[in-house]
């Protein structure tokens, strides 16, 4: 098949949605397919093919809400011109989708969206966004949705599309089947000064819960315990600057001895996978989310989780058997924060008991392993593309 893939961003960019069009893109080329990928033009991108995936880059920024801006022509002379057999749409909200829909009658290749869980859906500035929405929704001939039961595929059955299909995010194999040796162990925690109990958060400082994990941390009854925080090292993206001054405090604290933070570049992901897959529990205190692969790459750890009800982490705690979801309060624009007294008192359970730690970690590795490697998520996507092109329905 001839495949063109669209996100927002793509490698060398880091991120979610990058890692999951990326896993898809590079295994399918494997397979022997040929396959685009049309993402936004970044300065620190020197090459144009990577793993065998071609990358088509353009100059644009925005969405339809907040205006396109840039190239939008070339893209749209680009879709009329390339012929492709599937072209899918990763994430609603962003330009490469929404600049899409504007061409979207002219496009010949069969057509498949993935949502990836409108995070503006309750914006008011979105409104007429979503309103027109679903009658291009029924162009596609197939959505994806990562989740059985999330705002994007609720809104879908609330304005009864058919073409819906579920395929869940997952974790490389490639990275988390093997363990790490007991040297790569003890490099790490003499390079980061990491003892005692390991918690660990991955995510972009702000709303993504780093500090919420600080101050449950602060309070977390042991005697000595590591909290390493992954996440950019610019101090101009999100709450960096005010996360730092938080830890520095703490690390400075008498009342603290036996504690420590550790900030980690969440860009190094060699050094991130392996501190998470020596952790002993993951924590996750996410504003809003729509299916985080931090915690499928928790469970591919053999790493118990506690998280918010952000996105589907109860879906995926359910499916992995390894999480425990905390109770939440909502807040602005349907995001939820975490209750710091009950986040606090799972913790110090799951702290406490070791037993408990194994049994959970075994149980999200053994189901991470049967099926949500991306290999397995792979064949889905492709079995549904030769659906689509065989006019088979869902």
């Amino acid at each position: 098949m001839k495949i063109l893939h669209t996100v927002e961003f793509y490698y060398p960019s880091i991120g979610g949605a990058q890692e999951v069009v990326r896993h898809l893109s590079e295994r399918m080329v494997r397979l022997g397919h040929d396959v685009t990928v049309v993402t936004t033009a970044i300065p620190n991108r020197t090459n144009r093919i990577h793993n065998g995936v071609k990358i088509v880059d353009f100059e644009i920024s925005g969405n339809t809400v907040n205006g396109i801006k840039g190239e939008k022509k070339k893209y749209h002379d680009f879709l009329r011109k390339e012929k492709f057999d599937v072209v899918m749409n990763y994430a609603a909200q962003q330009w490469t989708a929404d600049a899409f829909f504007e061409v979207i009658d002219d496009i010949k290749a069969k057509k498949i969206f993935v949502p990836c869980g409108y995070s503006a859906l309750y914006d008011p500035a979105y409104i007429n966004y979503f309103k027109k929405l679903p009658a291009i929704l029924k162009k596609y001939d197939a959505t994806v949705y990562l989740s059985s039961n999330y705002r994007d595929i609720n809104f879908a059955r609330d304005n009864k599309l058919r073409n819906i299909t579920i395929i869940p995010n997952g974790a490389n194999e490639e990275e988390f089947t093997d363990p790490l040796s007991p040297e790569r162990i003890r490099y790490l925690r003499t390079k980061y000064g990491i003892g005692g109990l390991t918690i660990m958060t991955i995510g972009l400082y702000g709303e993504k819960g780093h500090m919420d994990v600080l101050r449950v941390f602060r309070k977390l009854p042991v005697s000595k315990a590591t909290f390493i925080s992954a996440g950019s090292i610019r101090p101009q993206d999100g709450h960096y600057t005010d996360f730092e001054a938080a830890a520095e405090r703490l690390n400075l604290s008498r009342k603290m001895i036996g504690k420590r933070v550790v900030m980690v570049d969440g860009g190094n992901r060699e050094d991130v996978r392996d501190l998470l897959k020596m952790s002993d529990i993951y924590v996750f205190l996410s504003n809003i989310e729509c299916s985080p692969l931090v915690l499928f790459e928790a469970a591919a750890a053999g790493v118990p989780f506690i998280a918010t009800p952000a996105g589907n982490s109860a879906e995926i705690a359910k499916w992995t058997g390894s999480g425990i979801i905390v109770k939440s309060h909502p807040a602005e624009n349907s995001r939820v924060r975490a209750d710091l007294k009950d986040t606090l008192w799972q913790l110090t359970k799951l702290a406490h008991s070791p037993k408990k730690r194994k049994i959970l970690g075994e149980k999200g590795h053994d189901a991470w392993k049967m099926k949500y490697t991306w290999d397995r998520l792979t064949e889905e996507y492709l079995t549904l593309y030769e659906d689509v092109l065989k006019g088979i329905s869902r």
